[in-house]
């Protein structure tokens, strides 16, 4: 209770950088992903929730240097215009509070839960399109070979497609692929929310943008019949709702490669996550 007590306060002090975080969440839809982030962070302390017999509470010193430097980042941040370091400084003041009441050892048994807080700072414009760019230009590709395969010709240049006459980039129907984030958002929380080993942890995480143009693609395809062969308007709801759905499409591909790996006796888990 005195952890919450202590979170809240420092939710209220850094109230303005929460607020401007959930505004961009809101108004933005490459950034909607930070709305899972709660849950997740949630999740996986309750699938670790055995180690709370054996952490040893108390208050921390860790707590306190956490708080100021957060307070610091984060004003730094907001004088000199970076938006990143203002907002990451909020979350670690939060991070700071709670580890003041609970202590150093529960940020260190619960550390994964701790650090999916990370994905609560907005992406900053100029990664965001770093990365999205290359993601783009190969699923337009993938996209393309793949409908033609199923015998629906496409023809692209660079990110447009065109089908029945339709043109269509890859910005417009996947809004600039908003998903990859929610889905290396996904693939983190399977990787920590299964008892798996540190190095399939790793490939998870590094086969995420992989994962990101596989999903895409299973998105864009139909996507783009339905703007080829349908009306914009049943395009558009079917985007929007396929968009939702592959991130459930992503947690079962992740499940398919543990069992596969599994299958063919490849050592990929551990007993249970209070082993680690």
């Amino acid at each position: 209770m005195a952890a919450l007590l202590m979170a809240a306060l420092s939710v209220a002090v850094t109230f303005n950088a929460w607020a401007d975080i959930v505004h961009i969440a809101w108004v933005d839809e490459e950034s909607s992903h930070i709305f899972l982030v709660l849950p997740i962070a949630a999740w996986l302390f309750w699938v670790r929730r055995s180690r709370l017999r054996y952490c040893r509470f108390g208050a921390s010193y860790l707590g306190p240097l956490l708080v100021a430097a957060g307070w610091l980042l984060g004003t730094w941040g907001f004088h000199r215009g970076i938006q990143s370091f203002y907002h990451f400084g909020a979350v670690v003041v939060v991070v700071g509070a709670a580890v003041t009441v609970l202590g150093g050892d529960v940020l260190r048994k619960f550390l994964p839960a701790f650090a999916v807080l990370v994905f609560l700072v907005p992406v900053p414009g100029r990664v965001r399109l770093a990365v999205s760019m290359p993601l783009m230009t190969a699923t337009a590709a993938v996209t393309q070979t793949t409908s033609e395969v199923l015998g629906v010709p496409v023809e692209r240049t660079g990110n447009l497609l065109s089908i029945q006459g339709q043109h269509i980039t890859v910005a417009e129907a996947c809004n600039g692929l908003r998903m990859v984030f929610a889905l290396v958002l996904v693939s983190y929380a399977f990787a920590f929310g299964e008892p798996l080993r540190n190095y399939v942890r790793f490939l998870i995480l590094a086969m995420s943008p992989l994962s990101a143009i596989v999903c895409n693609v299973i998105r864009m395809v139909p996507t783009l019949w339905w703007y080829g062969f349908g009306t914009q308007k049943a395009a558009e709801r079917f985007h929007d709702l396929a968009g939702w759905i592959t991130l459930g499409v992503a947690f079962l591909l992740l499940m398919g490669i543990i069992r596969v790996l599994r299958w063919a006796l490849v050592p990929v888990s551990r007993y249970t996550l209070a082993a680690e």
